[in-house]
């Protein structure tokens, strides 16, 4: 949602892959797959990975977007244009509903998932003690200090190039986590890779799928380790 990277190769939609479906949750059409008596729940902002509710989560991507994405060459509403509707900060409020929501049906645990603008959210969230764990892919608008800030287990998955997270900042996010002995945390600089490579890569490319592959191999590895206790 940042830049080109977040607009290209768009992910098609393997519809063997998981029966999801879309439902209300705090106000927000989300789509969930995987069951809904699991008591364990994660949540992505936002992307879809049936392969997070084959291990057994319960998975649920609203549209904090409100179907209104950030269209990259409309010159018309550029991106500080656009999020003047669509902040962080009414993501992350609009996120403690859903929690609120997916916790009213019996959900004792949850993991988020940020990509891009999402990463701040779950950011947000993870300063809030809101989630058990927190993992970022990618991330835009965060800061040093709201990595100061978290208080749950924390992934961050960066890529080598990425002016919206540059190595530079993703060095200090490292510091301030190792830092951090009371937080376990990950950071893992991907080599070859581009903002947007968890998602938005081209399938004909190996080494770019591998990379991706990884990412979410990560990913569901901390969901295991953190919110399933």
């Amino acid at each position: 949602m940042s830049g080109p990277q977040c607009c290209s190769n768009p992910p098609t939609l393997d519809r063997s892959a998981g029966a999801g479906h879309v439902v209300q949750l705090g106000g927000l059409s989300s789509y969930v797959s995987g069951s809904a008596d699991s008591n364990l729940a994660v949540l992505l902002i936002s992307d879809v990975f049936d392969k997070v509710a084959a291990v057994g989560f319960y998975v649920v991507v609203p549209d904090f977007l409100h179907g209104d994405p950030f269209v990259y060459d409309n010159a018309d509403r550029p991106l500080p244009v656009w999020l003047k509707d669509h902040g962080t900060d009414k993501g992350f409020e609009e996120a403690k509903t859903v929690i609120e929501a997916i916790k009213s049906q019996g959900v004792c645990s949850v993991g988020a998932s940020g990509f891009c603008w999402g990463a701040k959210v779950v950011v947000e969230l993870g300063k809030s003690e809101l989630i058990q764990a927190a993992v970022l892919s990618h991330p835009s608008f965060v800061s040093v200090d709201d990595i100061k800030g978290v208080k749950v287990p924390i992934a961050v998955l960066g890529a080598q190039i990425d002016k919206y997270s540059p190595l530079e900042l993703l060095k200090q996010f490292e510091e301030v986590l190792t830092s951090k002995s009371e937080v376990d945390s990950y950071v893992k600089v991907f080599p070859n890779t581009e903002h947007g490579w968890t998602v938005r890569y081209n399938v004909d490319d190996e080494t770019a799928v591998k990379s991706a592959e990884e990412a979410h191999q990560i990913l569901l590895e901390w969901c295991v380790k953190y919110v399933i206790k």
